[in-house]
């Protein structure tokens, strides 16, 4: 297996495969690939199989199956694009040393990977939707790659070192990290409800990977702007139909 990360603002991982060789991923991921990459649906993966490991996934705002791809009579190729302007990054995964990611950072991985629930916390206001704050486990054995949104930086804490972060820059981090949502008393916030201001604890030893630019966050600064820009076309759109209804239009359906 060849994996190439390629592009800049936007990158783009490229995976050529031999016959034999074969990737996994969540549905909706793929962007492109090559004729001979055959597709099948599996709920097994990373010596996890059936209904349970399914329903893991389901709870981690994922589908019951995978999406297995595989070339067939010779060399593949396929591709996962990123969604936002960031980095694709490989990690490798051992047994017993896994990763969590946030909830649209899996692109794909080697079949020995396993993805299930990691966290999922709600939160009532704007900014997080209905999702709330989730977070899916990477475990088993093998390679996967994670999309990270806008500028990544990383750290490594040493043991009881923490760190507290908005929830929407947690990209990645080690298993071994402890985490806990935590609620900063007394502080109100419009894309928070009336939860106040969240953040996530991560607590060494270990290493976490943070993103500058996650879409729910980015969501949430544009939102105002967006509505304020709806109410100005919607008012120019019913003053010029009101213009249009007093004027000319009035004139002609009066004869």
């Amino acid at each position: 297996m060849h994996a190439e990360v390629k592009g800049t603002t936007l990158p783009v991982l490229e995976m050529v495969l031999d016959p034999g060789e074969s990737v996994i991923s969540t549905h909706g991921e793929l962007s492109w690939m090559s004729g001979n990459m055959t597709m099948q649906q599996t709920m097994n993966t990373g010596g996890q199989s059936g209904f349970l490991a399914a329903m893991k996934r389901v709870i981690a705002s994922g589908g019951i199956f995978l999406t297995h791809y595989e070339p067939s009579g010779g060399t593949g190729m396929i591709a996962f694009a990123s969604k936002m302007p960031g980095r694709i990054v490989p990690f490798e995964i051992q047994p017993g040393q896994g990763y969590l990611v946030h909830r649209h950072g899996w692109l794909c991985g080697t079949p020995g990977i396993s993805p299930t629930i990691g966290l999922q916390q709600s939160f009532r206001g704007g900014l997080w939707g209905g999702d709330g704050f989730v977070l899916e486990k990477l475990e088993g054995q093998g390679t996967v790659w994670v999309e990270l949104a806008g500028e990544v930086l990383d750290y490594e804490l040493q043991p009881g070192q923490t760190l507290l972060v908005h929830p929407g820059h947690v990209g990645i981090f080690q298993d071994r990290v402890s985490f806990q949502i935590t609620r900063l008393p007394g502080i109100k916030n419009i894309m928070f409800g009336g939860d106040g201001y969240h953040l996530v604890a991560l607590t060494g030893p270990g290493r976490v990977w943070l993103q500058s630019m996650p879409l729910p966050v980015l969501a949430g600064a544009l939102e105002p702007y967006l509505e304020k820009n709806d109410a100005v076309v919607g008012g120019a759109a019913g003053g010029l139909a009101g213009g249009v209804g007093g004027g000319l239009l009035g004139n002609i359906l009066r004869g």
